[in-house]
């Protein structure tokens, strides 16, 4: 009776801490696992992050664009946007924005090389100079053509780490 009562003895002393809770004023955090749907995920900064290009308007785009590199933006704390369009590389700055949410660069300039992948690279960019406001959630910048954030998005990027 002994050896199983000390078998047993772990096992019950963690199911009762996992069972342990605190009263509804009390401000100490309840013991156990957080259920899968109370974790939220940070939304991600619009500027230092590296967003990769997962969409224009409705249409996917590859996670490796045949003949060309990654499509991606980053926009720094200092106000530059740089990024890869897919062939060429491109750099410009952010106007001033007026209200939160609201997104609008200047005049990028490219390199001007040719490769199979350009089409993809012509709607990035035109995208980008068509910005006029960001939604982030989460992981996912959605880039939109008017203030409002109504209709379909011009892109939507993908928050991945710096590289």
């Amino acid at each position: 009776m002994r050896p199983l009562f000390f078998i047993l003895l772990p096992g019950l002393l963690v199911a009762g801490a996992a069972c342990q809770r605190t009263d509804r004023g009390s401000s100490a955090p309840l013991v156990g696992p957080v259920p899968a749907a109370s974790v939220v995920t940070p939304d991600a900064r619009l500027r230092e992050t590296r967003w990769v290009l997962r969409r224009i308007a409705s249409q996917p785009v590859a996670d490796s664009t045949v003949g060309g590199q990654q499509p991606y933006l980053q926009i720094t704390d200092a106000g530059t946007a740089e990024g890869q369009g897919s062939c060429n590389r491109f750099r410009g700055t952010l106007q001033p924005a007026a209200n939160d949410g609201e997104l609008q660069f200047s005049p990028l300039v490219s390199t001007r090389m040719a490769c199979p992948a350009l089409a993809t690279e012509t709607l990035f960019t035109k995208a980008l100079q068509s910005t006029r406001a960001y939604r982030i959630q989460g992981d996912t910048l959605w880039l939109y053509g008017n203030a409002e954030r109504s209709g379909t998005a011009l892109a939507r990027l993908e928050a991945t780490p710096a590289r």
